[in-house]
């Protein structure tokens, strides 16, 4: 067993309608003025107003910054943080999927100790406690309200640089299922793979520990028994609520035990090639789960029963049973049957051939191996096996 350790600093509220505890869980901070970090998407619902109001209310003063791409770049990161400084806000409240979240926690980070985010990428460079930070997500899927993670593009190096700091974790999380009844079908299959992803690979890394695999199992679990009923149906209620709780029991998985090579080689092509996050781990999965058979314990196992909607007992197991049942659940939730497919459908400028993504194999591999998730992927891994992966899921 490994050696480990853990601390859940966090307090986290779930239950519908728990947006309303805004204002009390603010007050709780000390906060006078909230910052706002959405996207576009959520101010045209009215979503952003809906918070600012209830805030209001109760007598804080709010702005907001709801500029926020998918992927978001080191540039937004820059430009909402000048929007923070100049409204005087002492509180952020981030609010939406992993991309706000993300700037949330970015600027969180530059507006307390200056700099570019740029200068923060790698571990543990965040001195100390940022701009204190409410999290609501409106996504299951990215974790982001419990992960010590913000991952951010570089659009300078086509590169997604990470930064990790246990100071990133918002004060409150604060997960209402009403927020996601309204979702479309591809975004909750995205966000849904994405979060058992998260689960899975927290499960088979070399990191994992029995906390971080208690987390995982049950996230497993949740997302397992809920994912295609949810995608399925957003309004049922009962499938969003154990779709978020599983999300963000993945989150605090991954947060303590990594992830791997999924993760490591899905960054490289959001930041090439602009295909959502969700999207282009749940491409990749089957492929890298093939090739991380070899190194399996008996754990697919557990995860092929947790997934399939054929349940198989251990002395008849192989682990390709388990690539079958992810590529099975994938064409379920509509997501592309390969890289090219996904790549193009993302694509903003007319199709791109397979000739020319395959161009950029080598380079989109060298950055994945820059990530620590490879080095708790549970088969060793070198540069040439990444770029054989990356052909084979194209």
């Amino acid at each position: 067993m490994n050696e480990f350790n853990f601390s859940v600093p966090q307090n986290i509220i779930v239950g519908r309608g728990s947006m309303a505890k805004l204002p009390e869980v603010a007050k709780k901070m000390g906060g006078k003025h909230a910052f706002i970090i959405s996207g576009p998407h959520l101010k045209k619902m009215g979503l952003v107003e809906k918070a600012a109001e209830s805030l209001r209310a109760e007598g804080i003063l709010v702005d907001d910054f709801t500029d926020i791409e998918g992927n978001p770049s080191v540039t937004t990161v820059e430009a909402a943080t000048e929007a923070f400084q100049a409204s005087g806000a002492d509180f952020i409240v981030a609010f939406g999927g992993g991309s706000p979240m993300d700037v949330a926690k970015a600027v969180g980070v530059v507006a307390k100790y200056g700099g570019s985010i740029t200068e923060y990428e790698g571990a543990h460079k965040v001195p100390g406690k940022i701009i204190p930070l409410v999290a609501l997500p409106t996504t299951a899927g990215t974790g982001s309200e419990v992960t010590a993670f913000s991952v951010i593009t570089d659009h300078s190096r086509d590169y997604k640089l990470t930064v990790f700091s246990y100071e990133l974790l918002p004060a409150y999380a604060i997960l209402d299922a009403d927020l996601i009844t309204t979702a479309p079908a591809s975004v909750a299959a995205a966000c849904g793979i994405d979060a058992f992803i998260h689960a899975e690979e927290a499960y088979i890394s070399t990191a994992a520990s029995p906390f971080s695999d208690a987390m995982a199992e049950k996230a497993m679990e949740l997302i397992g028994e809920n994912i295609r009923r949810f995608v399925a149906n957003r309004t049922d209620v009962e499938a969003a609520e154990a779709m978020m709780v599983g999300s963000l029991f993945a989150g605090i998985a991954f947060s303590f035990a990594r992830l791997g090579n999924v993760h490591a080689m899905s960054h490289p092509v959001s930041a090439f090639f602009d295909v959502p996050h969700g999207v282009a781990n749940a491409v990749l999965l089957p492929v890298v789960a093939e090739y991380n058979a070899l190194a399996d314990h008996g754990r697919y196992y557990k995860i092929y029963n947790y997934i399939s909607e054929i349940p198989a007992y251990e002395d008849e197991f192989e682990p390709m049973m388990l690539v079958d049942a992810i590529r099975s659940l994938c064409k379920a939730i509509g997501i592309p049957a390969n890289l090219t497919e996904a790549i193009n459908q993302a694509g903003k400028t007319g199709s791109i051939s397979r000739e020319t993504i395959e161009e950029k194999i080598e380079a989109m591999a060298a950055d994945a191996m820059k990530s620590g998730n490879i080095a708790v992927n549970p088969r060793s891994s070198r540069q040439c096996d990444i770029e054989m992966l990356y052909r084979k899921a194209l």
